[in-house]
């Protein structure tokens, strides 16, 4: 297991936005730096304007750094990730300021790869602004999939007060949501999810609702033919695999009956189908987790809230309890490890040591 309390890095996202607003908030309690160490990636000046907003934050333990590895616990550590002035206006789209936020995720992404912090929380980006500066991606989790390799599959998961919901497409356009559910897909992505419950969550033999994409999940076939045709031969494929999947469930008498108790995880088919209920049940405490990725990254279920930026009223809970999050999974992880080694090796060890000390008595 790692020695020591983990090593937050955290991005900090739209500079127009709350993103740091509700960072600094959630470290001006200084209960919350007893058991981690916090490492923010940005602009000493950037902090400075943001500090303004949060009443206290003038007292926080700031520790300014160059580098990751001059972290020192009990403060919330700046890595100076630019000099230069980031143009900020609260509450203001704005490509030029969405590039600083591409800086600051890219340096803390880097150093996660690399080892000098342990998990990454994000705070909120504004796509199309992210898209002006350059960036790629539709979002952080695409971003972060294509960091740990082209290939990899990854999927997006909400997580809050024991309801964990996956969807099987992500930023995608709705009239592009059909073509996109197949059979695979569904596979692909549910054994992700039941990979991530047992290893992130701690929890053995999961089992996981699938939902239905038409109304009714199709009703037989009259609103539509994908639950019949897709998601049901997905369904039992994942079962002939020893995964404990049930479904197609139509998605409003799913979450409207309360049947989602019941469930490990759920796998919705589209963002909304999936990001509407959980919001309404767990909004202000649900967390954003990218499952299946080798790193343990989490974000706030929110976004960057313009309409409130500068204004000194965001409420911080959802990024407190990304932080707690990613710190439970990375323990979650270590212990996994250990469960799931290869139990022979300790004894091969032993035993070559047992066998070298014989041979020196002789």
């Amino acid at each position: 297991m790692k020695e020591g309390p983990p090593r937050v890095g955290i991005s900090c996202g739209d500079l127009n936005g709350i993103g740091l607003e509700v960072v600094l908030k959630t470290f001006e309690d200084p209960r919350m730096l007893q058991d981690l160490t916090p490492v923010l990636y940005c602009g000493a000046k950037a902090v400075s304007f943001h500090r303004k907003f949060v009443p206290g934050a003038e007292q926080m333990p700031i520790n300014g750094i160059a580098d990751a590895s001059e972290a020192l616990p009990r403060k919330l550590n700046v890595v100076h990730t630019w000099t230069d002035d980031a143009p900020i206006t609260p509450g203001t789209p704005s490509g030029p300021a969405a590039s600083f936020a591409i800086r600051s995720l890219e340096a803390a992404a880097a150093d996660l790869a690399t080892g000098k912090v342990d998990v990454l929380v994000t705070a909120p980006i504004d796509k199309h602004s992210m898209e002006q500066a350059g960036f790629a991606f539709p979002g952080h989790t695409e971003f972060l999939a294509h960091m740990a390799g082209g290939d990899t599959e990854v999927l997006m998961l909400l997580v809050g007060d024991g309801l964990r919901v996956g969807t099987v497409t992500g930023h995608i356009p709705l009239k592009d949501v059909a073509a996109a559910i197949t059979t695979e897909r569904i596979v692909a992505k549910a054994r992700i999810l039941r990979q991530s419950l047992e290893r992130d969550f701690g929890l053995e033999g999961p089992k996981i609702a699938i939902l239905g994409l038409n109304p009714h999940a199709g009703d037989g076939g009259t609103l539509g033919t994908e639950d019949k045709e897709r998601i049901l031969p997905a369904v039992r494929k994942l079962n002939d695999e020893g995964i404990i999947a049930l479904g197609p469930y139509p998605a409003d008498g799913f979450f409207g009956n309360g049947i989602y108790k019941h469930f490990d995880g759920v796998l919705a088919m589209y963002h909304d189908q999936g990001l509407a209920p959980f919001k309404a049940l767990n909004f202000g405490h649900g967390v954003n987790y990218t499952a299946g990725l080798p790193v343990v990254r989490t974000s706030p279920d929110h976004g960057t809230a313009y309409d409130i930026a500068g204004k000194g009223v965001a409420d911080e809970g959802s990024f407190r309890h990304a932080v707690w999050l990613a710190c439970d999974i990375l323990k979650h992880r270590e212990a996994y490890k250990e469960m799931t080694a290869n139990p022979l090796q300790p004894q091969k060890r032993e035993k070559e040591g047992k066998e070298r000390k014989e041979g020196k008595e002789k």
